[in-house]
């Protein structure tokens, strides 16, 4: 039987975690496509991946049978390397975020539609075992509506590096706002992702540039790099529908530890999925929650949901969908329409933290 063939473009840090899942999957990695030659070399060798090439255009044409493309690069490129990739006839699993905002994002949705293939993104946190098992008990009925939901991403002292692609908002298309998106993703998608109707938000940047605030891991300082995005962001959003979400993200901002959660207040239950770090960074101090909380019988109760620890925050089964969806296996685990509404949530708020008014998002589509 011959495997689904895939190529995967920039081979930063979530390369590795996009080869395994397509692999699990079922399917071959058979080409990377990066400017850094030996950087690209020393993540084929001992994968096996035999061709490496400098573009995608370049792996495109060198490799007639690929059906997919995996985008790892930073933010900037995804749009034109997206729809580079549709346009050829292939399907598409692209890092987070989207794009730089929603206008990247909405041209992106319409060449997916007109070539009929698959864009997905990686918003692994859907994967996660915990999200899955709490969407089970959504779906079942057991929550009722989320009245409110409340989406935190926050750590103390995580900016990845002073000066490199991160800090530029030429490159990123901002800071945590954008790049730590996930939990905004996730509450959105317990909530049924409903349609926004006004958003207020502020944003600070008092720790950028100060080393003590720096993160273990992300790009090296770049001696007078750009660092013109914030170090923290909050928003209240409300919905058509009115229900509403609580948002804040961070890189820096004095905090007891790194907190990556979702809490909402539905109408039968109210629940919490939330990962507690050390320092910035996945440690033996790691805490997973997964939790209802009901009434039952006249009393009310906890419910403890235990799930399997995932140190990849569902990354590996997120690629694994992707390559599931595209053989037609699996329903997909996100779509460009949602992925759409994403984007124009990020652009409100920081439109409103630039003019310190609300947003109103009217009949945007």
């Amino acid at each position: 039987m011959v495997k689904t063939q895939v190529g995967i473009v920039g081979v930063g840090g979530m390369a590795g975690y996009h080869y395994k899942g397509f692999t699990q999957a079922g399917a071959q990695v058979v080409a990377l496509a990066d400017m850094a030659k030996e950087r690209a070399a020393a993540f084929a060798e001992p994968r096996g991946i035999g061709k490496i090439y400098g573009t995608l255009a370049e792996m495109l044409s060198g490799e007639q049978e690929l059906e997919a493309v995996s985008i790892v690069t930073p933010n900037k490129f995804h749009k034109p390397l997206a729809i580079e990739a549709l346009n050829a006839g292939k399907h598409v699993f692209c890092e987070k975020p989207p794009a730089l905002n929603a206008a990247e994002m909405r041209e992106m949705l319409a060449v997916a539609k007109k070539s009929g293939k698959t864009l997905m993104f990686n918003f692994n946190n859907r994967a996660r075992p915990e999200s899955c098992a709490m969407m089970a008990h959504i779906k079942a009925g057991r929550v009722g509506r989320i009245n409110s939901a409340q989406a935190s991403w926050v750590r103390r002292a995580g900016i990845p590096g002073f000066g490199g692609w991160f800090t530029n908002k030429a490159l990123s298309g901002g800071g945590p706002v954008i790049d730590l998106l996930h939990m905004i993703d996730l509450a959105l998608y317990f909530m049924g992702y409903p349609e926004p109707a006004h958003l207020l938000g502020v944003t600070f940047n008092d720790f950028m540039g100060k080393q003590a605030f720096k993160g273990p891991w992300g790009n090296p300082d770049v001696a007078r790099g750009v660092c013109d995005v914030e170090s923290a962001g909050h928003a209240l959003l409300t919905f058509k529908t009115g229900q509403c979400l609580f948002i804040r993200t961070s890189w820096a901002e004095m905090n007891e530890r790194e907190v990556v959660s979702v809490v909402f207040q539905g109408a039968k239950a109210g629940g919490k999925i939330e990962r507690l770090f050390g320092r910035d960074g996945l440690d033996e101090t790691a805490i997973d929650t997964c939790a209802l909380y009901i009434e039952e019988n006249g009393n009310q109760a906890d419910v403890h949901i235990k799930t399997e620890f995932d140190e990849t925050m569902g990354r590996v089964s997120a690629a694994a969908n992707f390559i599931g969806v595209i053989m037609g296996k699996v329903e997909p685990l996100n779509t460009p329409e949602q992925a759409l509404i994403l984007m124009q949530v990020i652009d409100a708020l920081y439109k409103s933290a630039a003019t310190g008014g609300p947003v109103d998002f009217g009949g945007e589509k």
